[in-house]
């Protein structure tokens, strides 16, 4: 039985294979090896090694690339840890992005723990200490006036797409890591321990392991479909707070307190500008930023580049489709369950039919509330307002309302979300005050989640709050309890990592007698359980933000849009909750014959790359269709009038999807014909 069992079927049917282009490269012999973008390893051909002077350099075997992929899984299973694994997959990342790529598209719901979140998290911490070459731009504030100079060093004559940006003040979870943030794409070094067994078996492996401890755009590439050498990775070295890096004397970044006020913000847009002005069509990044800058510098600058904040947006928008799966299911099982009489009282279909109760009034927390209230907003057409009062926001004091005629708000203090937050502050008419007083009796006029659920009855209950065990079983008894009329309870506990979910799925499925529609933001696979002596096995959603955020980005890359909307970021949700397990269960089933059997709100992660294709189109299409796609777009429909034409409009939405599967990159291997005036890096 072989090691890997190869590429299920149809992986990579969203990029026709005559579409793999050859293609003329310029490199030959030990620099063409050495190029992880160019090499293929054993996987040249005979015809190729001729062309390219290969003879001599490698073994005399051609292997093809599912080959070489049975021979690197085998590899991999030989490391006992995941900073192990992570060590070899990096290194193979550094001979091979093809076969590095490839292994990991046949193997996502495995190795993408091991390549990103958690495993790189300790490797980062300890970056200065594991350095060895560099990879990526560093651009630091004590030499800004140089900024431009080293920008163009680095990107003269490159065709780039991505700039993912960090100042790595929040970095996975752990804080503050100076100029270890490029650790998310730099390269490092660290020597193998493993006895090299046998050459042919481990012939794709080096002695010496060069490993990248993760890499916060792999999966753009890996998942979104960009091409890696149209991306690239920028270290914004503003400093640091972090007293362990500025007392270490191998710290590698400038050691200095980080840089904050209209210094930042000059730092900062020097570098934004350069983006604009070199590349206006790509899409601009922010990742890992403080939670105030990174809210601040989106709002900044979306406006007018094309830009993303995954932490903010992309756990909004996968969420905002898990919900829209979620009432697509409990619309239609309500109107199967309810009486006649009840009909009218059956839970609505839209975004603001519902009373949304979120656990967690941090960034993940405000960035959900946010994305679900522009969406209702644009898709439903009420305003601003009455889609702020759809939303019970609740932090570790209780509910945010206001206590005073005045508008004092019960708060702690200063926060850096407090603009944003106000808006979902509940009214003091709504008298919560005496909530307070008379359930929870403890004199610090906090209302907690109990008496919030018990007054409100949500339909939907999001925890993000990283506080584990907090939707114990009273809390979700009395949630599914207060739903009468057949509606399920839409129940999200998102915090991660496993641990720190609150509440375990199998407990919210027996506390409801399996009527829960249920997703986490870890993965936590099925339930199985007896409902009404039938037993049914129910799969857990995961609710990455993986599955909906490379595909925006691809989306908007497509389209060469100025900037990333809301109702771009709204039609990359619609198309994900299209796709959903349990809605296309539920097609055919108009008459409210339907009932949920337990199939998944989100496709499986597995899916992540096709999943995110048909995200990517959706976007596109939408950018075309509010004019935020570049002027190439528009030529193509000729004037305002023909755009209107609804013929011509479906012609142009028709080419979105041949253009998609042109530029959309996978992981395989191309023809290689050699032409000196050709590609070298």
């Amino acid at each position: 039985m072989p090691l890997f069992p190869g590429p299920p079927p149809n992986i990579y049917a969203h990029k026709p294979s005559r579409l793999i282009n050859k293609l003329r490269v310029a490199l030959r012999g030990e620099s063409l090896l050495s190029s992880p973008r160019f090499n293929k390893g054993t996987g040249f051909t005979q015809a190729e090694r001729v062309a390219f002077g290969l003879h001599g350099r490698l073994p005399y075997q051609a292997n093809t690339l599912n080959e070489q992929i049975e021979r690197a899984y085998g590899q991999l299973q030989t490391r006992d840890s995941p900073i192990r694994k992570n060590t070899f997959l990096q290194s193979l990342k550094d001979q091979n992005w093809t076969l590095y790529y490839g292994l990991l598209s046949r193997n996502l719901k495995e190795l993408v723990p091991v390549i990103y979140t958690p495993t790189q998290g300790d490797a980062i911490a300890n970056y200065s200490h594991l350095f060895r070459r560099p990879d990526g731009l560093f651009l630091t504030f004590s030499e800004k006036d140089r900024m431009e100079e080293e920008f163009l060093e680095q990107t003269r004559g490159r065709d780039i797409d991505l700039v993912v940006c960090t100042d790595a003040e929040a970095i996975l979870g752990i804080g503050d890591q100076g100029v270890g943030g490029i650790g998310v794409r730099t390269n490092q070094s660290l020597r193998s321990e493993t006895i090299l067994k046998s050459s042919s078996f481990l012939f794709e492996q080096t002695v010496d392991l060069n490993r990248k401890v993760g890499d916060v755009y792999m999966l753009d590439r890996l998942v979104g479909g960009l091409d890696p050498s149209k991306t690239l990775a920028v270290m914004l070295d503003v400093g640091t707070n972090n007293e362990e890096l500025l007392n270490d004397p191998l710290y590698v970044g400038w050691r200095n307190r980080r840089v904050t006020g209209k210094d930042y913000d000059e730092f900062i847009d020097k570098f934004v500008q350069l983006v604009r002005k070199y590349y206006p069509h790509s899409l601009l990044h922010f990742e890992d930023f403080g939670v105030n800058n990174a809210y601040r510098l989106l709002h900044k600058y979306k406006d007018t580049h094309a830009a993303f904040n995954d932490d903010i947006q992309g756990t909004g928008a996968v969420t905002l489709a898990c919900i829209m799966a979620a009432i697509g299911v409990s619309s239609r099982s309500s109107k199967r369950t309810s009486s006649p009489s009840n009909r009218n009282d059956i839970q609505g279909k839209r975004l603001c039919d519902q009373r949304y109760v979120i656990f967690g009034a941090g960034s993940a927390g405000m960035g959900i509330a946010v994305q679900v209230r522009d969406a209702m907003v644009a898709a439903d057409g009420i305003s601003r307002e009455e889609a702020n009062r759809r939303f019970w926001l609740i932090d570790r004091e209780g509910l945010l309302y206001h206590r005073e005629a005045q508008g004092e708000t019960r708060g702690n203090g200063k926060h850096e979300w407090s603009k944003a937050k106000e808006e979902f502050v509940r009214p003091f008419k709504e008298k919560w005050s005496s909530v307070s007083s008379n359930a929870a009796r403890d004199g610090t006029g906090n209302v907690p989640l109990l008496q919030v659920i018990e007054k409100v009855k949500p339909t939907v209950l999001i925890g993000c709050s990283t506080a584990a065990g907090a939707f114990t079983e009273e809390i979700v008894k009395t949630m599914s309890s207060n739903l009468t009329n057949g509606e399920k309870p839409i129940i999200l506990p998102l915090s991660n990592p496993s641990k720190l979910v609150e509440a375990l799925p199998e407990d919210i499925m027996k506390w409801t007698e399996g009527r829960a529609l249920v997703a986490t933001g870890s993965p936590f696979g099925e339930v199985r359980m007896s409902v009404g002596g039938e037993e049914r096995m129910f799969r857990i959603a995961e609710c990455n933000n993986a599955l909906i955020y490379p595909g925006l980005g691809f989306g908007a890359i497509l389209a060469q849009s100025r900037k990333v909307t809301d109702t771009m970021l709204i039609a990359g949700a619609k198309r994900l909750a299209a796709l959903s397990p349990a809605i296309e269960a539920t097609s055919g089933n108009a008459k409210g014959d339907y009932e949920y059997k337990g199939e998944s709100l989100l496709p499986d992660f597995g899916a992540a790359p096709q999943v995110n294709f048909e995200i990517g189109v959706a976007v596109a299409e939408q950018a075309l269709l509010e004019g935020t796609a570049s002027s190439a777009w528009a030529k193509r429909s000729g004037s305002a009038d023909d755009w209107a034409n609804s013929e011509v409009r479906d012609m142009v939405l028709a080419e979105v999807r041949d253009r998609a599967e042109q530029k959309v990159w996978v992981p395989v291997y191309s023809e290689y014909v050699y032409d000196d005036k050709g590609l070298s890096e």
